[in-house]
């Protein structure tokens, strides 16, 4: 029973550690993909937020992939290498960037729209998908 429960949280762990690195990496390549509005300084939180009346929605769109797919990877890590309980374990790698997002919700002030698309479908639904997907390649 330990021994689950000791596998249980590493893989809860990793999942948030790598779900985290994905998020990361959409972050830091999103400028070149989506470049920023002119006059926007990203490099620091507080430039972010005196720059943010600038972004237009499409600014928004790696933002929002990137703690979409990062909670689905971390989730979908999670779920891989439990035991047992493998939708709690994704579940809860949901809750920990839920609760990243939320806080993030409270440090840049983002249009309404996007914090409410962001809090409601990019963390608790794509941790439910990662489980789904995790638990169809297990059998």
């Amino acid at each position: 029973m330990l021994k689950t429960t000791l596998r249980n949280i590493l893989a809860v762990i990793v999942g948030v550690v790598i779900g985290a690195s994905v998020n990361m990496g959409i972050i830091m390549v999103s400028g070149k993909i989506i470049p920023p509005p002119a006059g926007a300084d990203l490099t620091t939180m507080e430039g972010l937020q005196s720059s943010l009346h600038l972004f237009k929605p499409i600014h928004f769109l790696m933002p929002f992939l990137a703690h979409a797919l990062g909670t689905f990877v971390g989730a979908f890590v999670a779920s891989l290498l439990g035991v047992s309980k493998q939708l709690r374990l994704s579940l809860i790698v949901g809750v920990v960037f839920l609760a990243g997002g939320i806080q993030m919700i409270f440090e840049l002030p983002s249009p309404m729209w996007f914090n409410l698309a962001d809090a409601i479908l990019a963390y608790i639904p794509m941790a439910f998908l990662g489980y789904k997907l995790a638990s169809v390649l297990k059998k």
